[in-house]
């Protein structure tokens, strides 16, 4: 063994279990990899990384500018300004009919910190959290943090990889804390109907200590005819829905920073009292920012949406061209995610592909397009395509990977 091996044997015994346990986010990681290979000149494409490739809009902008002419450079209140607060109770009220008012609004770091708040606040070791799979690559690690136990519900390709009602009845046990899913979904693109999540409810109406963790920070990237159905407008599941969403995808703010959680006063309470201890407010900029993102109009995100519905069929078409790609159709999001499992055993001559990391792996020192492999989203046969780039990108990257693959026996 050499000696920076040994080295770096001896930091990770330092380093904390909970540390050693966490896998790393496989979305950065290959984001890392492709920035790394064009540093070396090489051209690459990335489609592995989950960002509006928009502006944020103008008059967003405007009121941060205006709030640091206007003096906010200190510490903001641990939950959010109450302007702030305020805005998204009247934007809950407006497009989910969700009945909250400020004080259960928690403005967090990034819709990504409101998730990990909630986990922590509600989780305890042992107690167990359904996901519904394909997931975010950060669910189960949260709960692995938490101390929990993820209990991972996959939801079947044929059935636009949605989990049931039915199936999400047998997963429930004593154990049970919290059931977590995202809609619309990342790395999916589904979107869970009003009629599937009102069978859902039923389900959970009938399990009193279960709580509700519905992420909908893809809210406004909707393509269905019916649009989006918070099941936290369902009376009989108010108090134990913990709604989470921001400003990230539907006004391409990413890098503001601005996520929420919308629950019950106590488990509002509890992620204030943690935020305190960890983060305190978050940034008083990005937060004037986001009041003006709920308080103003739509239309910016209803134009961007519309570009990715078009991007959507641009990719999707190409894909299905490609031989042993299963393809489904996303209903929301930005992204593709294709079953690449047909190219398992396949090689080269010089690389084997045995799953969906060797592939995404391969497609990047190949063809210079980054994807994401689905075994970090709970779904190994497939991989993650992001289809917020550019029409011009989109289609060279897809060709690339196309000819890529027929290299492969």
């Amino acid at each position: 063994m050499s000696a920076v091996a040994e080295q770096t044997q001896v930091e990770s015994r330092l380093l904390a279990d909970r540390i050693n346990a966490l896998e790393e986010s496989s979305t950065l990681a290959m984001t890392k990899m492709a920035r790394e290979l064009a540093a070396k000149g090489h051209r690459v494409i990335s489609l592995s990384v989950g960002e509006p490739d928009f502006k944020t809009p103008a008059q967003i902008c405007e009121a941060a500018k205006k709030a640091i002419d206007d003096g906010f450079h200190g510490y903001s209140p641990v939950a959010g300004y109450p302007d702030l607060r305020k805005a998204i109770a009247d934007k809950l009220q407006r497009d989910n009919n969700i009945d909250w008012k400020p004080e259960n609004i928690v403005v967090s770091t990034g819709a990504k910190h409101s998730l990990a708040n909630v986990i922590q606040v509600l989780v305890n070791p042992g107690d167990e959290v359904i996901i519904f799979a394909p997931y975010w690559v950060s669910y189960s690690e949260m709960v692995k943090l938490a101390e929990g136990k993820s209990v991972i519900i996959d939801g079947a390709f044929e059935n636009d990889f949605k989990v049931t009602a039915a199936q999400l009845e047998a997963a429930i046990t004593p154990r049970t804390k919290i059931v977590m899913y995202a809609s619309p979904n990342n790395p999916t693109g589904a979107v869970y109907s009003e009629k599937e999540l009102r069978e859902i409810a039923a389900v959970l109406e009938k399990h009193e200590d279960v709580y509700i963790l519905a992420d909908e920070i893809y809210e406004y990237i909707n393509f269905t005819d019916e649009g989006h159905f918070s099941i936290g407008s369902i009376p009989a599941l108010k108090d134990r829905v913990i709604t989470v969403n921001g400003v990230a995808k539907g006004f391409a703010m990413t890098g503001w920073r601005i996520g929420f959680t919308a629950a019950a006063k106590w488990i509002s309470d509890g992620v204030e009292k943690l935020q305190g201890q960890v983060t305190s407010g978050t940034n008083s900029i990005a937060q004037k920012a986001a009041t003006a993102a709920f308080n103003g109009p739509m239309e910016p995100s209803i134009e961007m949406a519309k570009a990715y519905q078009r991007r959507r069929d641009l990719v999707i078409g190409l894909l299905k061209e490609i031989p042993g790609f299963k393809v489904n159709v996303p209903q929301g999001a930005f992204y593709a995610f294709p079953d690449v499992s047909y190219y398992f055993g396949k090689s080269d001559g010089t690389t084997v592909i045995s799953n969906s990391d060797d592939f995404s792996n391969w497609l990047l020192n190949n063809s210079y397009v980054s994807t994401v492999a689905g075994s970090g989203f709970g779904a190994p046969n497939c991989i993650r395509i992001s289809t917020a780039a550019a029409d011009e990108a989109l289609v060279e990257a897809v060709q690339r990977i196309k000819d890529a693959v027929a290299t492969l026996k």
